[in-house]
């Protein structure tokens, strides 16, 4: 598939929205990126993270407390993806470079790599989100049918119902297969990676060995292999279904779109920011915990139109995206409640996997 080529409209949506967005942190005199806020949830979630690992690392507390540990653990690591690595990848966090890279390669010290989430999030899913064939984020194949153009298998039928365990495994794959794997066909899915320059090649492994180190070599050499190995399924399990089901929650339910280029000119029915608008899902953002706790993950809609703007303005900015959309007559989708939009999802799921 070449690349799609979006429409480009007389009168821009897009450009309506960037103006009165714009508007909006003139009139309140606000920078688009974090705060103290989110500098304090960032701090607040770092520092229980090394306590806890340190607690369970070094301390060797009772099993039941242990067990509970990882589970926190586990927790904490999606939290810090979400509100600090996530923010700062996206140039986000602050205004200063600096400050977002130091941000963005936390993920370096979870596991993952920071130069493939670039490319594989930033550079693609956001750009192209939900074009099968494009959206990497879609390729679950072949355990998962994500999209209504991607071929079906009788063992689909169950994926309703089987996706649960599947998403307990994310975290683990995508630090011990998925990574490697783009790293060594030089493609995310069937896109080239862009070149890595020495010092991408010599982050990638220092990352990985750094990260391997705090989750499984140091471990057992504290708490022995078996706890070691015990404690890191719990963690890795309990921060896969986390980051699994907040990203599926937000492209991947019964209204979501799935539009496609023309097979000619390869040019996609809609602009930009209305596509991104027809392939995203908002839920539970009237929900202050869970707002707090997914880093803004909920208002995926405001997200995918303003990446670069942080999350903590995500509730303000809402009302101005839904209010263009009212004007320009654009639908909006939003699930009120996430229990709605998990129910959503397994219905979606279930459908893909019986038409």
């Amino acid at each position: 598939m070449q690349t799609p080529k979006f429409t480009q409209a007389g009168q821009s949506f897009h450009g309506e929205l960037k103006k009165r967005i714009n508007d909006y942190f003139n009139r309140t005199g606000q920078s688009s990126t974090g705060n103290y806020k989110l500098w304090i949830k960032a701090l607040f979630l770092l520092i229980a993270w090394v306590s806890v690992y340190i607690h369970a690392v070094f301390y060797t507390p009772s099993a039941v407390w242990a067990v509970f540990e990882c589970v926190v653990l586990g927790g904490l690591t999606a939290a810090i993806g979400f509100n600090v690595m996530h923010d700062g990848a996206h140039g986000s966090f602050s205004k200063y470079k600096v400050v977002n890279k130091a941000a963005a390669v936390t993920l370096g010290f979870l596991g993952g790599s920071h130069f493939m989430w670039d490319v594989k999030h930033n550079m693609i899913h956001h750009a192209y989100t939900n074009i099968d064939g494009v959206d990497d984020d879609i390729n679950a194949q072949p355990f998962l049918r994500m999209a209504p153009t991607q071929k079906k298998h009788f063992l689909y039928r169950y994926q309703h119902l089987y996706f649960w365990f599947l998403y307990c495994l994310l975290h683990a794959f995508w630090i011990f297969f998925s990574d490697f794997k783009k790293y060594f066909i030089k493609k995310v899915g069937d896109i080239p990676l862009k070149k890595m320059k020495p010092m991408d090649h010599a982050w990638f492994w220092i990352y990985k060995v750094v990260s391997y180190s705090l989750f499984i070599v140091l471990p057992i050499c504290m708490v022995g292999f078996w706890d070691t190995i015990t404690g890191f399924l719990i963690l890795t399990f309990v921060a896969g279904f986390i980051l699994s089901i907040v990203f599926q929650l937000a492209h991947t339910v019964e209204h979501t779109h799935f539009p496609m280029p023309d097979v000619v000119t390869s040019k996609m029915e809609d602009e930009w920011a209305i596509h991104q608008i027809k392939t995203t899902a908002n839920f539970a953002t009237r929900n202050p915990v869970i707002s707090w706790l997914v880093g803004g993950l909920n208002f995926q809609v405001e997200h995918h139109l303003f990446p670069k703007i942080s999350h903590i303005h995500y509730p303000a900015i809402n009302k101005i995206v839904k209010q263009v959309c009212l004007e320009y007559n654009v639908g909006y989708i939003e699930y009120t409640r996430m229990h709605q939009a998990v129910a959503s999802h397994v219905s979606f799921l279930k459908r893909m996997g019986r038409a």
